[in-house]
């Protein structure tokens, strides 16, 4: 059985990244204008870029994780039999 990941893994995973990268602008950019209304636009990027930064580690973690998930499914029956 071969246990490496193929190239097309990665590529996948970028997407999902990309796509979880601007659900979270999205969300920012709507809370901040929410709650803090009078900070510039400047500040609001800054705040944002600074956010996604801190982020990137575990969003790269979960867009993985998400996009293994489509076609590898966990199934409880074979995992209680290798035991």
């Amino acid at each position: 059985m071969k246990y490496s990941r193929e190239p097309g893994f990665y590529y996948g995973a970028m997407y999902v990244s990309y796509a979880l990268g601007v659900a979270l602008f999205v969300t920012l950019w709507v809370l901040i204008n929410m709650f803090f209304d009078t900070i510039g636009t400047g500040l609001q990027i800054s705040i944002i870029i600074g956010i996604s930064l801190i982020l990137t580690p575990y969003i790269y973690a979960l867009s993985k994780i998400i996009w293994v998930n489509f076609f590898i499914k966990y199934d409880n029956k074979r995992a209680r039999t290798t035991d």
